[in-house]
């Protein structure tokens, strides 16, 4: 949720920096452009003002005027010296009365023929084009020279706009770095707000973990965050208050019953051996009634044992999960050998975090299950290995496996498949063994083994971590 929440957030903020930026850039390059523009039409004004009583070509009678003539062209090879703009005055007949530099002529096209052409109507050059630091190279300004209400020549100046661009460019740059300032702090402004908003979700996700995976005493710490997630934390302890009263008393409930059940149940069973000593050996009847009598009594047993392993705490330590996993191989071989199945152990040494008690009653509990399945001849295999995080104890074996559909039901409460319920048991052991293992961080998994059988993954944590 981090990684989609804070992406948005930066692109708003972006957006709304790029909204602010990109005027605040063309109002900058306007602005400099403005600013040479006036400046341009104040030389252009001067220079008009001098050529105004210089209205006629160069005359060797006329003193006053050619010395007019000499002012107005020391004046634009000055400027032309001192800022590099090309100026010149040019009659209505495109002669010049005076420019700078010497080469420099009225073109026949262009901007500065347009800007001569609008300067003959006695109108001064409209605001030129935007200028970009990537664009034009030169700037042009007219302004017409009038004598008695008529113009009679025109002052051109076409001036480079190489330093213009320039302050335009370094602008640019000034607003980008405070663009990228802005951005970077934003980002900054972005990954708090996102924290302390979504603090209180990441608590509560853990929590659920927690909760999911057997720790039913976990609880939603005090965090900050926004009032409407720090409702929610406060209505999710509430919740898990609830579920887990609810249930504590169920497990009260099976713990009592199987508890107060097993009393009356002996009793019953002693006066069936009672009965039993009065008819023939052979009765069928009474070895029935005594056969589901020790069967009810094993689901009671197995009951209150499944009550005991969700309700304990488990003692977690450091554990050799290979010698562990030996220990129980060595115990379960000679009842695997009296059934005909070859019980195998590769059980090198690895340490994992885990209740050695409920580790062993959880293998128990399955590699009863392989060998009580396995047909005669067949063998049993359990193998231990481990990894950074993990140990895992894998028993396979070769009897007649599960489906697919059986898969997703297998440890659940009572249930057995359909094609092995002459098969001695209650259905608990293995949710028995869920139960050990969930205490302590652990789980158990099933899967299919090829040709046939079935591959049981008890996983354990390797740290404390994983408790």
């Amino acid at each position: 949720m981090h990684t989609r929440l804070l992406p948005l957030l930066i692109v708003l903020m972006a957006a709304v920096l790029l909204a602010l930026g990109v005027p605040l850039a063309v109002s900058l390059a306007g602005a400099q452009q403005q600013k040479v523009v006036v400046d341009r039409i104040d030389d252009t004004a001067r220079f008009a003002a001098l050529a105004q009583f210089v209205t006629e070509p160069a005359d060797p009678a006329g003193g006053d005027i050619n010395e007019r003539r000499e002012t107005l062209s020391s004046e634009l090879r000055s400027y032309h010296e001192v800022y590099g703009i090309r100026a010149g005055v040019f009659y209505r007949n495109d002669s010049p009365m005076a420019h700078a530099p010497d080469d420099w002529f009225l073109p026949r096209a262009g901007e500065v023929r347009d800007a001569f052409e609008e300067a003959l109507l006695s109108r001064r050059s409209h605001d030129p084009e935007q200028v970009w630091p990537w664009q034009r190279s030169s700037l042009v300004v007219a302004s017409p020279v009038i004598r008695d209400g008529d113009v009679v020549a025109v002052v051109v100046t076409d001036s480079p706009t190489g330093q213009m661009r320039s302050r335009i460019l370094q602008g640019w740059l000034v607003i980008f770095a405070g663009e990228a300032a802005a951005m970077l702090l934003a980002v900054g402004a972005a990954l708090r707000l996102t924290g302390w908003v979504l603090k209180p979700v990441r608590v509560l996700d853990a929590t659920t973990h927690d909760i999911a995976t057997g720790r039913l005493k976990s609880r939603v710490a005090a965090a900050g965050g926004p009032p409407e997630l720090r409702r929610l934390a406060h209505s999710f302890n509430e919740m898990a208050d609830n579920v887990e009263s609810v249930l504590e008393q169920q497990r009260a409930f099976v713990a009592d019953a199987s508890h107060q059940l097993r009393n009356p149940l002996s009793a019953l069973l002693l006066r069936i051996e009672l009965l039993a000593l009065e008819l023939p050996e052979d009765n069928e009847e009474i070895a029935s009634v005594r056969a589901e009598g020790k069967r009810l009594a094993q689901v009671l047993d197995d009951l209150l044992d499944l009550a005991l392993a969700e309700h304990s705490e488990p003692h977690l330590q450091v554990t050799d999960i290979g010698a562990l996993a030996a220990e129980r191989v060595a115990a379960w071989a000679p009842t695997a050998e009296a059934k005909g199945v070859r019980l195998t152990g590769t059980c090198p040494p690895t340490t994992a975090w885990a209740d050695p008690v409920t580790l062993s009653s959880a293998l128990d509990a399955v590699i009863d299950n392989a060998v009580k399945f396995t047909p005669a001849g067949e063998t049993v295999e359990v193998t231990v290995t481990s990894n950074g995080d993990t140990s895992t104890v894998v028993v396979t074996d070769n009897g007649p496996g599960l489906t697919e559909e059986e898969l997703t039901r297998v440890g659940d409460r009572f249930w057995r498949s359909g094609r092995h319920q002459n098969i001695k048991g209650s259905g608990l052991g293995l949710s028995i063994s869920r139960a050990l293992l969930a205490a302590g961080g652990g789980s158990i998994a099933y899967e299919r083994h090829e040709p046939h059988g079935l591959r049981v993954i008890v996983t354990v944590p390797r740290s404390g971590s994983g408790a």
